[in-house]
């Protein structure tokens, strides 16, 4: 009698990998997706014991009930369940609270973690399944312990200090919000200085190039003015000074690729070639590793895990690409020995691969055609970045000319690319090289001056940072993880403490003012070098070196007396505006009302109640605005004024006063009534829904946002779904299972 076949149940975090593990398992093997986390502190308290070691209490996430009851369902039926989150610590305390409210025996349950989606990767986890690391689940949860302490002892002491300003702290956003704060204090504070550079034209063969002075009257220059400059370009203007090629030098020089793509090198190359923010960048890289559907091949997991600090490659991708490089641009393309780079930074964890395609010979070209112009771009740029990664080094020439003028130097120089190597493939460089035009030179050619260029210049403040340079500052200060860049400078950003001015972040009044509330109050939690000292604890916890309730203990007591401090010594401050109270003459504050929107109030509240509505980019918004619509009752002009639920329409005669709400519609028809169109509400908390302008004839009404497209499965209308992680189109039928991706 035939031996009945194993059915295991694979559980992993997002329901797109599904397809892409399913097709290379097979049929014997269920995929079903926990979407993420199923358990959490509960809501409004601490959530552990401080008493108790610590001790966390985790519950159902509510909207996840139905999602752990069918996960028990379906692994009380599997002979076998692997959990195949992802491998990180996040992904492994998703596997341990996975694992805590499925009721199954502990000898049918296996952890498995790949950090590619290929059927090598998946098979070998598959084989060598091991236990829940109960290590790196700790360090999660310090982690999580830690962040809810900051938030929920801090922002209690914001509110009753900041009150009217719905403010929260956190661990590490607070750290990256002082350092926008920092950089804006030093662009303030500096002081340019000026400063001149010379240039000549010059002929030869009537072929013009261009040289930089150097040296003046055999002096290196320093050229303070225009007085300055006027002086030297007159002495070498005289008709008497000769220009001659006194020397020609040539130096051979060796270009070297980089390594290939980790978490924060790829969020600021996306940034710089693509124009990505950090959260994008994230978003299309997720669905690259997940799967993306490539014709007869079904899903393929496109490349390895995109959250990781190590440079390093396994050996058969690195025999993979030379075989490609080899193939496809010759054997002088390939090193003599293969390049391994080594990440120097002390606090590297090392548990991934770098990211790379995970099959090198699936090009960016022959797959395009299935992938979005954003998925297309992404994939590019981490494929060419990896093989240009095990390529042989570019050689450039550079030639510098020294040219004289008496006891005057120029020089000029121009570089040319011998062997382009690696640059075949991928040019680190965010401009692209300018090509110098410069005449065939000689030693002792005598040239033709045309021109002297005087040139003002002022140095210049350091930049604002871009989500990607603050990347990069979190990285070198040691602060965050590959999995948190993200997060962080998404939520500093959601709380409206740092704005984008074109692509840099800068902060609000109101992020400069917390910011300054947290460094003279919380001085620990706002310092780089503690909080960097965290993260090392954190990754000394996951490699069983320290125990993770005595780092708490350590942190809780001098924390907990710098809160009752903070409490009892921080003044109550208000958000001054340079707006003066039209009615009373008082500066106006920034306030926030409890739906949560800003405006401005009089400071001498409750005496003068003025207040003064706020935009988005926090202007003043005109108080009434003409129109051209007239009154429907007196046929008098109405103007448009601004109340708490928006903006709306008021007629103009005093005896009328007839006021109506402005309508804005969606254009969508209502597929109720099938009658009246779709328009955007206001509830009675200020919440934004929309619903069929027959009401209360008709009763249809969405949370999201509705479109003008028909769902191709079932003809219903299709609704805008965004939440942090993506921006999709989905059925408004809850019955129907069609979802795609929002166009950017």
């Amino acid at each position: 009698m035939a031996k009945k076949k194993e059915q295991i149940l694979v559980i992993v975090e997002s329901p797109a990998k599904s397809k892409t593990i399913k097709k290379i398992l097979g049929p014997s093997y269920d995929i079903e997706a926990s979407y993420g986390h199923i358990r959490d502190f509960p809501p409004k308290v601490l959530g552990f014991d401080v008493q108790n070691d610590f001790t966390p209490t985790f519950e159902i996430i509510p909207e996840k009930k139905a999602v752990v009851k069918k996960l028990n369902d379906m692994a009380q039926k599997a002979d076998k369940v692997y959990l195949a989150s992802d491998p990180d610590r996040e992904g492994e305390a998703i596997a341990w609270h996975v694992r805590q409210v499925i009721n199954v025996a502990d000898d049918k349950v296996f952890r498995i973690e790949f950090n590619e989606i290929t059927p090598k990767a998946v098979t070998y986890a598959v084989e060598h399944s091991r236990q829940i690391d109960m290590n790196r689940v700790k360090a999660q949860q310090t982690r999580q312990i830690l962040d809810r302490l900051v938030g929920y002892k801090i922002s209690p002491v914001l509110w009753e200090k900041m009150r009217n300003y719905h403010l929260s702290a956190g661990r590490v956003q607070s750290v990256a919000l002082r350092m926008i704060c920092e950089r804006e204090e030093e662009i303030k504070a500096f002081t340019p200085v000026e400063y001149w550079t010379i240039s000549a034209d010059l002929l030869k063969d009537k072929t013009k190039f261009s040289a930089e002075l150097s040296k003046y009257k055999n002096e290196k220059i320093d050229i303070k003015n225009e007085t300055e400059a006027n002086k030297i370009a007159e002495y070498l203007k005289e008709k008497s000074r000769k220009y001659i090629v006194s020397k020609i030098s040539n130096r051979n020089s060796t270009r070297k690729p980089t390594a290939p793509f980790i978490t924060s090198t790829l969020q600021r190359e996306a940034s710089n070639k693509l124009g990505y923010g950090v959260s994008k960048t994230m978003q299309i890289a997720q669905k690259l590793y997940e799967g993306i559907e490539i014709g007869s091949d079904g899903p393929v997991g496109l490349i390895t895990y995109m959250r990781t600090d190590s440079v390093r490659i396994s050996d058969d991708a690195q025999t993979a690409a030379k075989e490609f490089i080899t193939k496809n641009y010759g054997e002088n393309y390939y090193p003599k020995t293969p390049n391994n780079y080594v990440k120097k930074s002390k606090n590297v964890q090392d548990a991934h691969e770098a990211i790379r395609p995970s099959y090198i010979e699936k090009t960016p070209e022959s797959i395009k055609q299935y992938l979005t112009n954003e998925q297309y771009q992404l994939y590019k740029l981490i494929w060419s970045k990896f093989v240009a990664s095990q390529m042989e080094n570019a050689t450039v020439q550079n030639t510098t000319i020294d040219i004289t003028a008496d006891d005057c130097l120029f020089k000029s120089g121009i570089s040319k690319i011998i062997f382009d190597g690696y640059l075949k493939i991928y040019n680190d460089n965010d401009e692209e090289e300018k090509t110098l035009k410069i005449p065939d030179l000689k030693e002792g050619d005598n040239l033709k001056l045309k021109e002297i260029i005087p040139k003002q210049h002022f140095t210049s403040p350091p930049p604002r940072y871009t989500e990607a340079s603050l990347v990069k500052a979190l990285e070198e200060h040691g602060i965050g993880r590959p999995s948190t860049y993200a997060p962080i400078i998404s939520k500093i950003q959601q709380k409206n403490y740092v704005e984008k001015i074109e692509k840099a972040l800068a902060p609000t009044s109101l992020g400069s003012t917390l910011c300054k509330q947290l460094v003279d109050h919380f001085k620990d939690i706002m310092n780089y070098e503690f909080t960097a000292n965290m993260e090392n604890k954190l990754d000394d916890i996951a490699e069983n070196k320290l125990k993770w309730n005595e780092v708490i203990k350590e942190f809780y007591n001098p924390f907990i007396e710098t809160v009752a401090d903070a409490k009892k010594n921080m003044e109550k401050v208000l958000i001054e505006s340079d707006i003066i109270c039209p009615n009373c003459g008082s500066k106006m504050v920034v306030r926030t009302s409890r739906f949560g929107t800003q405006f401005l109030g009089c400071s001498k509240y409750p005496e003068c109640k003025t207040m003064l509505p706020l935009n988005n980019n926090g202007e003043v918004i005109e108080q009434t605005k003409e129109t051209n619509e007239k009154c429907e009752k007196c046929q008098s002009p109405m103007i448009q004024k601004n109340g708490p639920y928006g903006p709306y329409l008021e007629c103009t005669n005093e005896e009328c006063k007839h006021r109506k709400r402005i309508i804005k519609s969606t254009g969508v028809k209502c597929p109720k009534c099938k009658d009246g169109e779709i328009i955007l509400r206001k509830s009675k908390y200020n919440k934004i829904f929309y619903g069929c302008n027959k009401y209360p004839d008709c009763d249809f009404v969405s949370w999201n946002e509705p479109v003008n497209e028909k769902c191709p499965l079932c003809g219903n209308i299709l609704v805008k779904k965004i939440t942090k992680k993506e921006k999709k189109l989905v059925c408004f039928n809850k019955n129907c299972t069609f979802s795609k991706e929002m166009e950017e």
